[in-house]
């Protein structure tokens, strides 16, 4: 009977693209002993290259102890995961040559994949880290007794502020903290956290016009597209977005394909996500529905019930709906980090059901073009909003 190794893996960047590096850790997994490590600064790359790396290393590692054994590997990149397992196609160029590597180590019914949180990955992670620290300091990684450190609770050496500084938005984002924050319940764990997009701007978007799901579905104007260049650098820096859902809309899948070009991600998409219908209303602005339809905008704004003129969407029927795309998104993408590019009304029914709020919290919430939000949903079925209306990528 074939032996069994682990095989846990992880790279990183300072800026995606930015200094990066790998780090790998083979396991032994009846004790848990690391049976051996691999490291190295690789220079400037992105995320995924970097993560690519660590496991064409670690896989190597792996080989070199037992060429005929059968492999798990577990990581916390999902790209790496899904695509090395055969579910996500391969479209980067940079990505295609490592997976190759990566597949060519071993057979691949000998090679398994799973993804972990980051909290459960932090062997791959502390070493990833000491080869970044070490190609800052212009030398290489150089291998610690992996029995020491482990008794010694694999303890990383001191790292520069700098360097905490340039991890420290990844490892909040997507990772839940050690301990329960002030005292606050249980750890439950890493949440699935998701990152609003509100799109960029389109030429109603000045105007104030409604601009939803029955209109003319308008594309990104110059503007907007500049806007959703912007946020992707925001976000590709930040490193920590593992996959990317839009709404049907073509002005959410313009913005949100700027974002997956400059991650090496697929955008999905999501009926759920779509705006609401405005029926009558589509693109006239406040003052005109005031002056054709007063008395349908009265209810309206007196009711979430209320359909807009002409057999619109009301509130009601738009937080059902996003309801349900949440739900199905959480079972989809637990414990991950994930982009959902959408719309004024589905981000502020999301941020509003988080809170507990009333509907008429809608029209308390100022939420900008480009801008983003944040809300992490726990195992326990609580939710907490992180951010709201962020434009600072945009200034």
């Amino acid at each position: 009977m074939a032996r069994t190794l682990i095989v846990e893996a992880d790279g990183g960047s300072r800026g995606n693209p930015g200094p990066a590096g790998y780090g790998a850790v083979v396991l032994d997994p009846q004790t848990g002993e690391a049976l051996a490590e691999a490291a190295e600064f690789i220079g400037t790359a992105t995320n995924n290259v970097a993560e690519y790396k660590g496991l064409v290393a670690g896989l190597r590692a792996a080989h070199a102890l037992d060429p005929e054994a059968d492999i798990r590997v577990r990581m916390d990149s999902k790209l790496v995961v899904e695509q090395m397992s055969g579910r996500w196609k391969i479209k980067h160029p940079d990505m295609k040559p490592l997976a190759a590597e990566a597949g060519s180590v071993f057979p691949a019914d000998r090679v398994s994949y799973e993804w972990v949180p980051r909290a459960r990955n932090k062997h791959a992670d502390r070493l990833a880290n000491e080869a970044m620290d070490a190609g800052k300091a212009g030398r290489q990684w150089e291998p610690r007794d992996s029995r020491a450190a482990l008794a010694a609770g694999a303890a990383a050496p001191a790292r520069s502020v700098a360097a905490q500084a340039a991890d420290a938005a990844a490892e909040a984002a997507d990772e839940a903290p050690e301990a329960p924050s002030a005292g606050w319940g249980p750890d439950l764990g890493p949440p699935a956290t998701f990152v609003l997009l509100r799109h960029g701007e389109t030429a109603l978007t000045p105007e104030k016009r409604f601009s939803g799901s029955g209109g003319t579905d308008p594309e990104l104007s110059a503007a907007g597209r500049r806007q959703a260049e912007a946020t992707a650098a925001a976000l590709a820096a930040r490193g920590t977005i593992e996959a990317v859902v839009s709404s049907p809309l073509r002005r959410c899948r313009e913005t949100a394909e700027a974002v997956a070009a400059r991650l090496g991600l697929e955008v999905r998409i999501e009926e759920g996500l779509r705006e609401t219908d405005f029926g009558a209303w589509e693109g006239l602005t406040f003052a005109e529905v005031r002056e054709r339809h007063p008395e349908d905008l009265d209810a309206w704004l007196a009711s979430a019930k209320a359909e807009p003129t002409g057999g619109g969407e009301s509130f009601a029927a738009v937080a059902r709906r996003v309801a349900v795309a949440r739900d199905k998104l959480l079972a989809r993408y637990a414990g991950r980090t994930v982009l959902l590019v959408t719309h004024v009304t589905p981000v502020k029914t999301l941020v509003r059901l988080a809170l507990g709020a009333p509907p008429e919290a809608l029209f308390r919430m100022e939420l900008s073009a480009a801008s983003l939000s944040a809300v992490a949903y726990y195992s326990d079925g609580n939710a907490s909003v992180r951010l709201l209306n962020e434009t600072a990528h945009l200034r």
